[in-house]
């Protein structure tokens, strides 16, 4: 009996060659002897399924080798220990750990290991599980298991079948015996049918009875398909599915003509122009006519295979089946978005090759052809544009005449789906390129150039026109008269506002703008905003009482350079708080943007929630929020659906507070919500927090989790534990301001009670420019200290009391510009110190909750008090919302009454806060008085007014009146009129509804005032008898226009060009014959600025680069609304709120308000304004056109 198995050596030696160099797992384990309990440290190699051990690392030969197939791996208890030894001695034994290896086959012994980490042994069983083919055994027996029951189950069908054949071959013969039962009782029948009929003849009775059932049978037939015709064609399916049909026909009518404009593009312009490019003076290179038609010829070929699809499909009406159609469509579409991006580049090349009267007459030539029905090239490459929002609109419709169990709503809403995605990516470029184009438009406008406005992330905010008072001498403001006409004209400026950078410039009188050359471009990041003087400053209060409180300084800290203020006034109260508003909520969100950036970065030992860097959540598509890609100016994603809930929680977000968020929600929140549950929810907010702010917002400031590896520490060795980080500048201290005391904030760390506390000291101001600052108090040995490196600060005067800096919300504290973080050695920190987390630091920071405290409550309690922290921050994000909405929506209370007395209650209970912060008490104060107080400043004149007034001198007649007055009067009406309109009146297209008089009156007031000047325009006109003087008159009217638009009053260049355009006045042309040649150029010149062309492009263009004041034609921007309120809804199927769309209508808006916040410095003249309003001046249509008939009647036929 053989007792031994012979094996290979030499390929065992290979094997464990390979296993010590591509070994699966390689280590040093011990292995249990076959003695009691001796170990052996030995070195294993797992290679494959074959484990082999050596006497050591380097050996080459192997002591033994395991072949793992079918064996199976446990961890093994640890053996008792014999004895108690020596501390360190019991705590290696407790971290060793014991596995078995168990073989499948007898006679085999359990290999039993040990390792000396947990970690170590775990991977070890894992690699021997591996390679013991368990599981592929398992999945064996499994396949096994399968492969038996499949037997079974064959032999069982076998059985089954032969069951059915026999059942088959019985019932052939049942078949067989009834068929002929069947003949038989057909040969019976047929043998008694004559016998049947003979007697059915004899019987005219029974022919009569047969003859009346049979047309009753009919009659009731018919009369219950009609009922049954008639009830479905009254049905509600029957009358949706009439609208479908009636949808899906327009819808056709639509295609055809948009394959039609197509064709013409294509046709008349693009290979015409393709020819012309080929020509031996090419009028036009092929770089361009490809940049002006781009995609075109490809759209047209697409379209129209889509309509040569619709038009087969309404051959088999009324079965209509289209969402295959889209199907094929939808992935083509992407050519758009090319297109989209291209457009406005596409209209910039073909403005420069007009300046070529080659080409400009060439074209010309081309826009002649009967085909194009009079439009010019731009309104062609403009259709493409609106054809994807067509689509939705018409999708959506079917969907809402589609019932759910229809065949293919899926696809439609799959289709819907899509088109919206591409429609958003569109919109979200356009918007992009809109914002790149204004600020190029700027940049252009500015004869040194700008090369901040070339960064795409510079976002316009606002821009306007303030009066910057004289520098800063000895302290002291200059004492000059804010009505001095030589302040109003040397110290006039143009200011334009950015998300990160503020530019002063002046204008010349060629109307191109210079920067200043101190002072010009201003970085928001070293500017300080000074809303209010201190109280007891005598200077400042004189220069309140000077300036009538209109101004407000800028206080900037250039690095390396001496700080300076900037003082700028205003217009108006109301003026000056929308500018401050923007300014301070921009310099908030580049500073928090900054503080998150730059002082927590990733290599920093200072353990911040990752909510603070970058929280995934705030911006994660939910149930009821989802999030658009585009970004706003504090890049983070816009919202794009939300819930009315979400849209008020996140207003009073303690995490962040976007400017861009808050002016859409307060311009539009009556579409969706009321200002009482508004307020109802700052006040929850403010009067019980805790319950009020959603957990996901509270868990930024005391966050659960912690960075295990602050542990380490404690040693305080590491070499990037002192390091220096990069902060805001701090604020600076002008020589007009009282002494400064800096901010001090100290908090501990919850990472660890022995790692150090985080203590962010600053020091005082000092009496001496070149006093570096120093820590107020020293801190404790065992506190990490953030402090503030010497920084030179500007002379400040000696102070024995030194007053604490009081900031409103709406400005974000200073911050030393150079801050270390140091950990000391020495003892560990007290264990039973409250403890905040750098989170909480970072909020205080923030919110300016760190500026002192009213006396009798300790400032370190305070801060360290949660409850403290989260009512403060609360208590701050109310107050700059209400400071916010006050100051820049102030329609909303003086047409609410019941809402401005809540507001007030609310201000009050807020006062009344014992634990109320200083800058809080004072920030409360001033709204409160901004709310309370009437607007005293409010000079402007009201068109009421005017009207109302009885003691003028008597009218002038038209020839009396000068060019200018009268275009200056019409001017100071008409922006009268149109800033008078409420911004509410903007929303839900009240304009066109059946009660517009009620819902819009002020909107219905401006539509009256453009028809009562353009008729007295025609009407005076027409007055005159004798060809000259109506010619005379014609051209003092577009003399008045041209004026108009040097006064940037569009709406007046549209009323008097309107009504030149009448056909009473446009067809007579004897009249015409005389008017000169310069007046018919400026009179096209003034048709083409204010054309519609295009959606009023050379308007909108003229207005972008236009400065406030002016006064924009509103009938464009309530075409734009009407088109937004007609292309979306304001929410989702879900019930969610279209924020996009709300955002669009408060772009929209917002530029609006731009134009009416801005007045004109123009006298009322009474004689000039009683002329232009008087009504019994104004003749009819009717009559105006009989006038015209009888000056130049009709020639004969």
């Amino acid at each position: 009996m053989q007792k031994s198995v012979r094996y290979n050596e030499g390929h065992a030696l290979y094997l464990a060659f390979l296993a010590r160099k591509e070994g699966t797992k390689r280590g040093f384990l011990s292995k249990k002897a076959a003695e009691a309990s001796r170990w052996h440290e030995k070195w294993f190699a797992l290679y494959q399924n074959v484990l082999f051990y050596f006497e050591g690392e380097q050996s080459g030969r192997p002591a033994g080798m395991y072949l793992l197939e079918g064996c199976s791996c446990e961890r093994a208890p640890a053996p008792p220990r014999a004895g108690a030894g020596p501390g360190g001695a019991r705590d290696a034994l407790d971290k060793q750990y014991y596995f078995t290896v168990l073989f499948g086959h007898e006679g085999q012994k359990p290999l039993e290991l040990r390792c000396e980490e947990q970690q170590d042994g775990k991977e070890w069983m894992e690699a021997i599980h591996q390679a013991s083919y368990a599981d592929i055994l398992i999945e064996r027996e499994v396949l096994m298991q399968k492969y038996i029951h499949l037997v079974q189950i064959v032999e069982t069908e076998k059985i089954a079948a032969n069951q059915l054949r026999h059942q088959l071959e019985d019932q052939d013969t049942e078949i067989e015996r009834l068929k002929s039962e069947i003949i038989a009782l057909n040969k019976t029948k047929e043998r008694m049918r004559p016998y049947q009929s003979n007697q059915e003849e004899d019987d005219p009775d029974i022919k009569k009875i047969k003859k009346v059932q049979s047309f009753m049978r009919g009659w009731l037939c018919r009369r219950k398909w009609k009922t049954i015709v008639q009830d479905y064609i009254c049905s509600p399916h029957a009358e949706s599915m009439r609208k479908r049909n009636q949808i899906v026909f327009t819808m056709v009518e639509a295609e055809s003509e948009y394959v039609h404009q197509l064709y013409i593009l294509v046709n008349c312009f693009l290979r015409p122009l393709r020819m012309a490019a080929s020509s031996k003076k090419p009028p036009i290179s092929h770089d361009d006519v490809s940049s002006i038609f781009l995609n075109s010829e490809t759209i047209m070929f697409l379209h129209e295979i889509f309509h040569q699809g619709l038009k087969a499909r309404l051959a088999n009406w009324p079965t209509l089946i289209l969402a295959d159609l889209f199907d094929i469509l939808l992935p083509m579409l992407n050519i758009y978005q090319e297109f989209v991006r291209n457009h406005q580049y596409s209209l910039q090349v073909l403005a420069n090759c007009k300046q070529n009267r080659d080409f400009d007459k060439l074209l010309k030539q081309y826009e002649a052809n009967p085909a194009c029905e009079g439009r010019m090239l731009e309104t062609f490459l403009t259709y493409p544009m609106f054809q994807i929002p067509r689509y939705i609109i018409t999708i959506h419709e079917l969907l809402a005449h589609t019932p759910h169990e229809h065949v293919e709503r899926k696809s439609l809403e799959f289709a819907k789906s899509k088109l919206e995605d591409l429609s958003r990516i569109m919109h979200d470029e356009v918007s992009d390129t809109e914002n790149i184009r204004k600020n190029l438009a700027i940049e252009r406008m500015i004869v040194e150039g700008c090369d901040i406005l070339l960064d795409t992330s510079q976002t316009f905010i606002r821009q306007g026109s303030l009066i910057q008072v004289p520098s800063v001498e000895k302290g002291k403001l200059s004492k000059v008269r804010l009505g001095s006409l030589s302040l109003k004209k040397e110290g006039e400026r143009q200011c334009f506002l950015f998300t990160k950078h503020f530019l002063i410039c002046t204008r010349s009188s060629g109307g191109k703008l210079h920067l200043l050359k101190t002072g010009g471009v201003l970085s928001l990041i070293e500017c300080t905003l000074i809303e209010e003087s201190d109280a007891s400053d005598d200077d400042s209060k004189g220069s309140g009482q000077v300036f009538g409180h209109l101004d407000f300084k800028i206080v900037v800290e250039p690095p390396g350079a001496a700080p300076f203020t900037v003082v700028l006034l205003a217009p108006s109260r109301q003026e000056k708080a929308a500018w401050m508003s923007d300014i301070s909520q921009c310099v908030d969100n580049i500073r928090c943007n900054g503080l998150m950036t730059i002082v927590f970065e990733e290599n920093s030992k200072v353990t911040v929630p990752h909510m603070i860097k970058s929280d995934a959540r705030l911006h994660k598509d939910d149930i009821d929020i989802c999030f658009s890609k585009t970004l706003n100016s504090c890049k983070v994603p816009q919202i794009r659906y939300a819930s009315v809930e979400r849209l008020l929680e996140r207003l009073t977000d303690l995490r962040f507070l976007s400017i861009d968020f808050l002016n859409t929600f307060l311009h539009t929140y009556r579409i969706f919500t009321t200002a009482a549950q508004v307020l109802a929810k700052l006040s929850d907010i403010y009067k019980r927090p805790f319950t009020s702010i959603p957990v996901r917002s509270l868990e930024l400031f005391f966050a659960t989790s912690q960075n295990s590896r602050g542990e380490h520490l404690v040693d305080g060795k590491s070499p990037r534990l002192c390091r220096k980080f990069s902060s805001p500048p701090p604020r600076a201290v002008s020589r007009t301001s009282s002494p400064v005391r800096a901010r001090k904030l100290s908090l501990t760390s919850p990472l660890n009670s022995r790692i150090g506390a985080l203590d962010l000291t600053t020091a005082s101001a000092s009496g001496s420019p070149t006093t570096p600052h120093s820590p107020a108090a020293s801190p404790p040995p065992h506190t990490a200290v953030l402090e503030s490196a010497p920084v030179e600060r500007a002379a400040v005067e000696s102070s024995p009391a030194v007053d604490a800096t009081e900031l409103s919300p709406g400005r974000s504290p200073s911050t030393p510009r150079h801050l270390r973080y140091r950990q000391p050695g020495g003892q560990m920190a007290d264990s039973s110190h409250c403890s905040v987390s750098p989170a909480s630091a970072f909020a205080i920071a923030t919110a300016a909750a760190g500026h002192g405290s009213p006396p009798g409550f300790n400032n370190t309690d305070r801060i360290c008090d949660k409850e403290f922290i989260i009512r403060r921050t609360a208590t701050n994000r109310v107050l700059n919302v209400l400071r916010h909405w006050v100051s820049k929506h102030a329609q909303d209370f003086e047409l609410n009454n019941e809402l401005k007395m809540n507001v007030l209650n609310l201000l009050e209970e807020v006062l009344r806060d014992p634990d109320l912060l200083p800058q809080e008490r004072k920030a409360a104060a001033n709204i409160l008085r901004a709310l309370s107080q009437d607007d005293q400043d409010d000079i402007h004149l009201k068109l009421e007014d005017i009207i109302q007034l009885t003691d003028c001198p008597k009218a002038e007649c038209f020839e009396t009146l000068p060019a200018m007055e009268l275009a200056e009067q019409i001017t100071l009406l008409d922006h009268i009129v149109f800033r008078s309109i409420p911004y509410e009146e903007f929303l839900g297209q009240g304009w066109m509804k059946l009660d517009k008089n009620e819902r819009t009156p002020y909107i219905m007031k401006t539509s009256q005032h453009f028809n009562d000047m353009s008729n007295l325009v025609a009407s005076q006109i027409m007055n005159y008898a004798d060809i000259s003087s109506r010619a005379n008159a014609i051209e003092k009217w577009v003399a008045v226009a041209d004026i108009c638009r040097c006064l940037h009053n569009y709406n007046g260049m549209l009323e008097i060009t309107s009504a030149l355009n009448r056909t009473a006045i446009y067809r007579l042309k004897k009249t015409w014959a005389k008017v000169s040649k310069q007046t018919k150029a400026l009179m096209d010149k003034l048709q083409k600025t204010v054309s519609s062309e295009g959606r009023f492009k050379n308007l909108r263009e003229t207005l972008k680069n236009c400065n406030p004041p002016a006064v924009p034609y509103l009938g464009m921007y309530l075409t734009d609304l009407a088109f937004i309120e007609e292309g979306t809804p304001n929410f989702t199927e879900e019930g969610l709120v279209n924020f996009s769309k709300m955002r669009m209508i408060s772009h929209i808006v917002r530029e609006i308000r731009q134009f009416q916040q801005t007045s004109y410095r123009i006298d009322h003249q009474p004689k000039v304004t009683q002329y232009l309003l008087d009504k019994t001046l104004i003749i009819d249509e009717d009559t105006l056109y009989e006038l015209s008939l009888k000056i130049e009647p009709r020639l004969p036929a």
